[in-house]
């Protein structure tokens, strides 16, 4: 195990970090690149109260948005808006339209953006050689 800096530490296959020790301030928080993920984007938003995003499209990769703190209204390129609050989600395929702004005057909003491309791989999870599942031979991992 390693201190990679500012708190992200790193093991053999995995690595853990908390929101501020990848970034301060307002604006990207680059997850993917703090943690080393390689299959997919990832980031967190920190907006500051009463601050609306640009809009912006993508050419291939649909992204899922979780809200993380605060309230958030997502503006669609049909002209729906749709307000979020901590816990919720939003999925966004990639040639629509999208800007967020954060619903607050007084606190700031905190969103995570993962994006990929090209689907889901199916479930490939399985028990480490050795273990076995509480719940069955045919149960899934962790289970």
């Amino acid at each position: 195990m390693t201190e990679a800096g500012d708190g992200v530490v790193k093991g053999d296959g995995y690595a853990v970090a908390a929101l501020d020790d990848l970034g301060e301030g307002y604006g990207f928080r680059k997850i993917r690149k703090g943690l080393g993920v390689t299959a997919f984007g990832a980031n967190a938003i920190v907006l500051p109260p009463g601050y609306e995003t640009g809009s912006h499209l993508h050419e291939e990769q649909e992204e899922l948005y979780f809200v993380h703190a605060g309230r958030v209204a997502f503006e669609f390129g049909d002209g729906s808006t749709h307000e979020l609050e901590a816990g919720s989600f939003a999925w966004v395929d990639a040639p629509t339209v999208r800007k967020i702004r954060n619903l607050s005057d007084s606190e700031d909003a905190v969103y995570v953006i993962v994006g990929g491309k090209d689907g889901y791989v199916g479930r490939d999870g399985k028990l480490p050689p050795g273990e076995t599942s509480r719940f069955g031979d045919n149960a899934p991992p962790g289970a």
